[in-house]
């Protein structure tokens, strides 16, 4: 994307009073400072910013993105329709996790990387072994995780990192900048992968890992740079692991594969990204539901496996994006994205109901293919240009998503009897029921996404203060099909077609290079509900009416400091998301409301030499307000905690030959099971240690890794996020060793 040869700062604007009192503030400070932070406004521009033709580009397609010192937090991120920005320069929160980091804490997951986030939290999916995440108090499902940019593409329940260039964390409401997700979460915050990319030193790295208990692999990681100019790139990871997890009778096996190319022209830019994996969980521990119980039991023994050694879910993911852009003049760069993914997963899922807080349950067996594809892409342009001593940065974008699903199930009804501090093992159960084609499911949902966004971020003060104004237009058509029978696809049973407008406020003023101040007013966008048929078996008066998209709403003020090697962020934000019930007189209304007020603060980089830090605090107050009959007003929301901390650091042992130890501690608050706040699941803190080495192996640098995750073993509810208990992971070693050739 093109951009302005002044600093390149960006992203909405806030319709509050926030936003005049930090433009008050922004021109009290510019006179105060003196105009502009001095310099050549070119000059100042950041690093994820690469000169073309003569233009300043916010290289949406290969742009690479600086680190702060210790190479662990990128400097920015890609911010949705506005492209590849530095943190400093929009009025939005944002952590973009390296590669690096990903490598020397040998993350296994996508929870593992993010659980470096004061922010965000992880658990389970319902009834599955999907992972989800909760960002600001809300939950974002694995479904709705950005791929360069693209929703739909990648798989649905699980990443494997060695794929994974950045993981950029956006922190709030994005309609207008990613539109509406296919799966309608991310109301507090977004993830996007960015993929890797051919770098400009030739890389042929090696790897070879174990885990506890006997999980072994190996992984390959190869980039180079061809042709005129290393205008041509080409990148391929891979890795294969197999075998037991720390988790009793848990076995876990992923293959997985990625080839990127790219093309760097002097005014055509083109991207291509291909991806295969396949997971396979075989007695993977679940999730436990808890309704009805009177209080909350305390967790198993970190390894305890409550589910059945037959259960098992396989995943097998295929997905592709090409992206390219061009500068059709040096004020004005076009841009296309298209992408598909097939995803075919097969789960034969066993979870235990609680009936006591002695650890009674009951389980059955739950069968269930899913396939799905989606088609997604976007399209548009961006212009530079001024108007006297205004500048003007216009974007105009397309955006358009296909996504169709088939699925059937089965199961078992006789219940399983067994107890989660000693599980009970039985055969596996006969199916005795079964609704859909196990072996061809129909179509039962499609969903199809449009969108039409415009914005104008405007640059003052010789382009130290910015101003973004933009909407979208959002249509939201999701249809639902009747399970197929006698391989005959269901009839249509549900028809949602709704449209909406996204809009966006922000202001962002850096006063000096290594200040700024922002404000924001933006919005989340999920599918409004229908009103069911009946309730408590009497009538609803209004059942079957189908509500518009639900609008969440954020406001949010902040500061960000930039030493150069260190960096940090603060911010105050307050997140209403809509609620319904069923009223008095039996109608079903969109009256209530969740309501997130929180203050984040986050540290990272390179404080001194040899010394890294990455790091924390989250507090939010996730309170209920206006619900049915106001029973539950002022409670707190089902899995929020109001407290989350995170301390990490590394230190590089002085005198030694390259010896880095490093040490984390997370903690999170109580949090609740129930919107009445009477099933209390308590505090935990975590511990995590590792250390790492490079060497000389005949002239060949390899690189020495141990990672022990939970060092206590601690036995811990992690999340009860979505209304049933996800459990922490047993302590875990890693140790593995990579060799650059």
């Amino acid at each position: 994307m093109s951009a302005a040869p002044s600093r390149r700062r960006t992203l909405s604007l806030s319709i509050r009073t926030a936003l005049a009192a930090t433009i008050a503030l922004a021109a009290a400070a510019h006179a105060t400072a003196g105009g502009t932070t001095g310099g050549d406004p070119q000059q100042n521009a950041r690093d994820n910013s690469t000169t073309l033709s003569g233009v300043q580009v916010e290289a949406n397609v290969a742009a690479p993105t600086a680190a702060y010192a210790g190479g662990q937090v990128a400097r920015g991120g890609r911010f949705g329709v506005l492209g590849n920005q530095d943190a400093m320069n929009v009025p939005f929160a944002i952590a973009s996790y390296t590669d690096t980091l990903i490598r020397n804490q040998q993350a296994r997951s996508l929870g593992d990387v993010v659980s470096n986030d004061p922010a965000v939290r992880t658990g389970f999916g319902f009834g599955n072994f999907s992972q989800t995440f909760t960002i600001r108090g809300f939950q974002v499902y694995s479904d709705d995780i950005a791929f360069d940019g693209l929703y739909g593409l990648l798989p649905r329940q699980l990443l494997a990192p060695e794929l994974i260039s950045r993981v950029e964390v956006f922190k709030g409401a994005s309609a207008f900048l990613n539109g509406i997700s296919p799966g309608g979460s991310g109301v507090g915050g977004s993830i996007n992968i960015a993929p890797k990319r051919a770098e400009a030193a030739p890389l042929t790295r090696v790897g070879l890992d174990w885990g506890s208990d006997g999980q072994a692999g190996g992984s390959v990681d190869i980039g180079r740079r061809f042709g005129a100019g290393d205008a041509f790139g080409v990148r391929v990871n891979a890795v294969h692991r197999d075998g037991h997890t720390a988790i009793d009778g848990e076995k876990r096996r992923v293959t997985a594969a990625s080839v990127a190319f790219d093309y760097r022209g002097e005014k055509l830019r083109v991207t291509t990204d291909i991806g295969y994996q396949k997971q396979v969980i075989t007695g993977g521990r679940s999730v436990v539901y808890a309704t009805g119980i009177a209080s909350v039991p305390r967790a198993p023994s970190a390894r305890t496996n409550y589910a059945q050694p037959w259960s098992d879910s396989s995943l097998e993911d295929t997905f592709g994006v090409i992206r390219a852009e061009y500068d059709i003049a040096p004020w004005l760069t076009a841009y296309v994205a298209a992408g598909v993914h097939h995803g075919n997963e097969f789960g034969d899922y066993v979870s235990p109901s609680l009936l006591d807080r002695e650890g009674n349950a009951t389980e059955s067996r739950f069968t269930v293919p899913y396939i799905a594809d989606t088609a997604t892409g976007e399209a548009g342009f961006n212009a530079f240009f001024e108007t006297g001593a205004v500048t003007h940065r216009i974007n105009l974008g397309f955006s358009a998503l296909a996504f169709r699903k088939k699925a059937a199930y089965a199961g078992s009804l006789d219940p399983i009897l067994t107890n989660i501090y000693s599980p009970t093992h039985v055969p596996v159960p006969a199916f005795a029921y079964n609704v859909g084609p196990i072996s061809d499911p129909g179509i039962t949902g499609r969903t199809q996404l449009r969108s039409v966004a415009v914005s104008d971020t405007l640059g003052f003060l010789d382009g130290s203060l910015e101003v973004t104004l933009g909407a979208r237009r959002q249509k939201l058509h999701a249809l639902g099909y009747a399970y197929a029978v006698d391989g005959v696809d269901g009839a249509k049973n549900a028809d949602y077609k709704r449209y909406a407008t996204s809009p966006v406020l922000g202001v962002n003023y850096r006063f000096t290079e290594r200040w700024s101040v922002y404000a924001n007013h933006i919005e989340a966008l999920t599918q409004g509900d229908q009103a069911p048929a009946s309730f408590d078996n009497l009538p609803v008066t209004n059942a079957g009416q189908v509500f518009a998209p639900y609008k969440s709403k954020q406001n949010e003020v902040g500061v960000k400091w930039d030493a150069g090697t260190i960096g940090s962020s603060l911010a105050l934000y307050q997140i209403k998301q809509p609620s319904a019930y069923v009223d008095a007189s039996n109608t079903y209304v969109v009256d209530g409301e969740q309501r997130n007020r929180g203050v984040e603060w986050n540290v990272f980089g390179q404080p001194v030499r040899g010394l890294r830090v990455l790091g924390g605090v989250n507090y939010i107050r996730p309170e209920l307000v206006k619900t049915q009959g106001g029973a539950n007003d002022g409670n707190d929301a089902i899995g929020v905690p109001r407290f989350q901390a995170n301390a990490g650091v590394e230190w590089d042992i002085p005198d030694t030959p390259d010896i880095t130890l490093s040490a984390r501690a997370v903690r999170t608050g109580r949090q609740y099971l129930d919107t009445a706040n009477d099933l209390k699941v308590p505090a935990w803190t975590t511990y995590d240690v590792g250390a790492r080495t490079t060497a000389h192996l005949e002239g060949v640098p390899v690189t020495l890794r141990l990672t022990v995750q939970n060092v206590t073993n601690k036995g811990y509810w992690a999340s009860a996020n979505g209304g049933y208990l996800t459990q922490g992971t047993p302590r875990t070693f890693y140790v593995s060793a990579s060799f650059d050739l």
